[in-house]
């Protein structure tokens, strides 16, 4: 079931973020602590973004955050992945920002750019990473309904 994330949401939010970056970007230097990453969701994501979840029974499994047309984060419980969930996110995220999305990714994520690349998001610019956090060369994919990126 995907929902709105609500503010007692956060602290399992920030662990599926932290589990689903360690098992999906072992190479890439984390720019936080994990107790940042907790008062980030805690404190600035959950009640500043527009931030949905996928839950199973009781458990959050996945998370995704809006920031105008931004899709701003999107991971997954890793024994998640390749479910469906990621997908059915996607097609929310769509539904919510018809107009287009906009997205950053680091390159070495194959697997994000080619599910990016599945649902449509075109390549539009790769970067040597000096301007995020981590220092890790990114790439930048938009999404217009047309299919046509705007460079």
């Amino acid at each position: 079931m995907l929902r709105r994330a609500e503010e007692a949401d956060a602290s399992e939010i920030a662990e599926v973020w932290l589990r689903s970056f360690a098992a999906a970007l072992p190479s890439v230097r984390r720019a936080h602590d994990d107790q940042a990453v907790r008062d980030f969701f805690r404190y600035v994501v959950v009640p500043e973004y527009e931030t949905w979840v996928a839950v199973a029974g009781e458990a959050v499994v996945g998370l995704l955050v809006l920031d105008g047309e931004e899709l701003d984060q999107l991971y997954l419980e890793p024994s998640w992945r390749g479910r469906g969930v990621g997908d059915r996110f996607v097609e929310l995220a769509k539904r919510r920002r018809p107009e287009g999305l906009a997205l950053w990714t680091f390159q070495v994520n194959g697997p994000a750019r080619r599910f990016y690349d599945r649902h449509g998001f075109v390549a539009v610019e790769h970067t040597d990473g000096r301007r995020n956090e981590e220092n890790e060369p990114d790439v930048r994919y938009v999404w217009r309904p047309s299919g046509q990126a705007e460079v």
